[in-house]
């Protein structure tokens, strides 16, 4: 029987399949808007925007940048890469993506299969630094809020993930103390080194199975369905 009695889950690419979603979103946006114009093809501004898009995430992160420069400059930064100036365009698209991209229903593979197994268990909290309004339309896109007590963001929060706070947060609405909880997430420096900050066990799901030397974690899977051996 599993020690523990609460079950925190990060959100993009730990179940909801943001890298999928994402990219039928930009592509949509990227015809809609006739960007081929300025890209040789959507491939080449996908590679580009994706780049970029990691680094501006780290950085918010970290607390180096806002969340509205990441929103302006990550679409900024390949319209300029091809020589065009125009934060007009750069603003409109960035809004058409994120009005795109919530409406997508992409989960990861066995996401539904182990919510149904994990909700007859255990209080399930999703834990995302996602910005709050796109988070919470994903969530009830996807159908997937039924299987949640509470669902914690970092606005909400006032803290962003490896912070202990948003942790915390999680927490004190389930009434839990860190050695009953346990996180599972795809970012190591996010969720993993979060949940370590925050005293409570971690499952490591890396996208793709990529896992680095010197990232340990009280669990790794490489799919949903291994939860079920320990939780």
């Amino acid at each position: 029987m599993s020690r523990y009695r609460f079950v925190f889950i990060d959100l993009d690419d730990t179940i909801w399949d943001f890298h999928t979603n994402a990219r039928i979103s930009l592509e949509l946006m990227f015809n809609d808007r006739g960007l081929a114009r300025y890209f040789s093809d959507f491939d080449e501004f996908f590679r580009i925007y994706a780049k970029r898009n990691i680094e501006l995430w780290e950085a918010y992160g970290k607390g180096e940048i806002t969340q509205d420069f990441l929103k302006a400059e990550r679409f900024r930064y390949p319209l300029a890469k091809m020589g065009v100036d125009d934060a007009e365009l750069a603003e409109a698209i960035g809004h058409q993506y994120l009005d795109i991209l919530p409406t997508q229903k992409v989960l990861m593979p066995g996401a539904l299969e182990i919510l149904e197994y994990l909700v007859k268990k255990y209080p399930l909290t999703i834990i995302s630094n996602g910005f709050k309004e796109t988070q919470h339309r994903k969530i009830d896109s996807s159908g997937i809020r039924l299987y949640f007590e509470h669902i914690v963001l970092s606005e909400e929060a006032g803290a962003l993930k490896p912070d202990p706070k948003i942790f915390e947060y999680a927490m004190q609405l389930n009434k839990a103390l860190p050695e009953e909880c346990i996180m599972i997430g795809d970012s190591y420096a996010a969720d993993i080194q979060g949940a370590i900050n925050a005293g409570i066990d971690q499952v490591y799901y890396p996208l793709e199975g990529k896992i680095k030397p010197n990232q340990p974690a009280t669990y790794t899977i490489n799919q949903l369905s291994e939860l079920r051996t320990f939780l």
